[in-house]
């Protein structure tokens, strides 16, 4: 357990005696919780020489502390906070706060929370021994380039080729703090406030967020379940840019295929618009290979000087590492690099080059395609407990890719009620309101947004069938 930092910690001033003070002001950072339980303090000589105080005047305030159950004394060790405090010394305006930390939170990585991988799976040994190799390099300690750890983006420029056909090379690839970072600086590097952003809807909530905060105006273009991108939308746009998630459409779980990406890149050129690639869940596709990328498509046909493609590990490894990249177009490199210089500065290196390496080494393929065939097997138990606890009662309307499942049904519970009643029991799910803007087309039936990546196949069938009930309890 650290040590407590002194800090502020100052006598009342008052006329009692200064052992009495100390007592007090100690007394009062612990029971606040400002020092924590278990947490050691400074020894007596320590204290005494940074409160310039005698050290009689410190071993005083101490054993008092120890004699009252605030501090627990150990021989040969010092003294520490106690790890059960005395309740009936506690303010009654203090108690409080102590009360407030063991307030339950959502669970944030629960089962069926969407777009959380399975943590569990995660080859945390190997993973570390990256971090540890790297953290032990003073060279990395200082500043460092803002666009990104350069073994990074040469290894990333190698992949992103021969996954996703994407073209490019290391000095078009910026490394970001995640991909709402690098969808931040694609929206400022290249429109004026108010300029129009076509987004799908439903869509990526975050990105609905980030073109409102800025002050662009949000187009929204209807993804219809079962069917897919209202393409002739966009055609009849004058908006200066286009943010998609082509692969696996979120949350609608839809896909473009070649001939739709390819008008769309024609679409950008003639108009003079921009289109931001989400390349989100491209990894995992259950039920044919991936698509090329739409920024692949577009170098093809020497036309991807409109097109900035986005990604992130977020899926792939998980979620906390918090690293994204953009491919941009030359024109962009410079721009890009001066709003991130403002926005963050450069990425945690020593992470960077721990991805490097986990990457050049073969683990990163090694994981990505052992979790391809785990989600393969969950998505399909997820389906068939789907229809062994509703039947026709509800559909399925996203592909068989990525992390998530949606569901339609057009009779019963409302999703907003079924997300509530369902986090009574610790279960998470996303009603699809969620990723609607209020320019959203109006709907006529309820859906849900149910992730699985995180979900133990041991879990699914008996989670499925809480679910169930909660849904056929409460049907209108």
């Amino acid at each position: 357990m650290a040590s407590v930092d002194v800090g502020d910690l100052v006598l009342c001033g008052d006329k009692s005696p200064k052992h009495a003070q100390l007592f007090e002001a100690i007394r009062t950072k612990i029971v606040s919780g400002m020092w924590r339980n278990r947490a050691q303090l400074p020894s007596t000589r320590a204290l005494a020489e940074e409160m310039d105080l005698s050290r009689n005047t410190v071993i005083s305030a101490y054993e008092q502390l120890v004699a009252e159950g605030y501090v627990e004394s150990r021989r040969g060790a010092g003294y520490y906070v106690a790890v059960t405090l005395p309740e009936r010394f506690i303010d009654a305006k203090v108690a409080p706060k102590l009360l407030n930390r063991a307030v339950k939170t959502a669970p944030l990585n629960g089962a069926f929370s969407p777009g959380v991988p399975d943590l569990e799976q995660f080859p945390n040994a190997k993973w570390q021994r990256f971090i540890t190799l790297h953290s032990s390099r003073s060279s990395l300690l200082g500043n460092q380039s803002r666009q990104g750890y350069l073994p990074l983006r040469e290894t990333l420029s190698d992949y992103l080729s021969s996954s996703r056909s994407v073209r490019c090379d290391p000095r078009r690839i910026v490394i970001t703090s995640g991909a709402q970072q690098a969808l931040s600086i694609a929206l400022l590097a290249t429109l004026e406030r108010q300029d129009k952003v076509l987004m799908e809807q439903p869509g990526y909530a975050q990105m609905t967020k980030v073109i409102e905060i800025l002050g662009y105006q949000l187009e929204p273009v209807e993804v219809i379940a079962g069917q897919g991108f209202d393409i002739q939308r966009v055609f009849n746009s004058d908006a200066k840019a286009l943010y998609i998630t082509p692969s696996n459409q979120y949350p609608m779980g839809t896909t473009l295929n070649t001939e739709q990406r390819l008008e769309l890149i024609e679409w950008a050129k003639q108009r003079g618009s921009w289109i931001i690639e989400d390349d989100y869940d491209s990894e995992f596709q259950f039920a044919h290979r991936p698509y090329t990328s739409l920024q692949g498509l577009a170098a093809n046909i020497g036309l991807d000087e409109r097109v900035i493609y986005v990604g992130s590990f977020s899926k792939t490894l998980f979620n906390g590492l918090r690293l994204g990249y953009m491919v941009v177009p030359e024109s962009l490199i410079e721009p890009c690099l001066a709003l991130k210089n403002i926005l963050s500065g450069d990425s945690p290196t020593h992470t960077q080059a721990a991805l490097s390496d986990f990457i050049v080494e073969g683990e990163f393929l090694r994981h990505v395609r052992k979790m391809r065939r785990l989600y393969k097997h969950k998505h399909q138990a997820m389906l068939a407990a789907i229809k062994h606890e509703f039947g026709d009662d509800i559909d399925v309307i996203s592909q068989a890719a990525g992390l998530h499942i949606t569901l339609k049904w057009q009779q019963g519970i409302d999703e907003r009620t079924w997300v509530e009643l369902a986090a009574k029991q610790n279960i998470v799910l996303r009603p699809l309101s969620y990723y609607e803007s209020s320019l959203a087309p109006a709907r006529d039936w309820h859906g849900v947004v149910l992730g699985f990546g995180n979900a133990a196949l041991s879990q699914i069938e008996p989670l499925m069938a809480q679910l169930a009930k909660i849904f056929y309890q409460h049907r209108t």
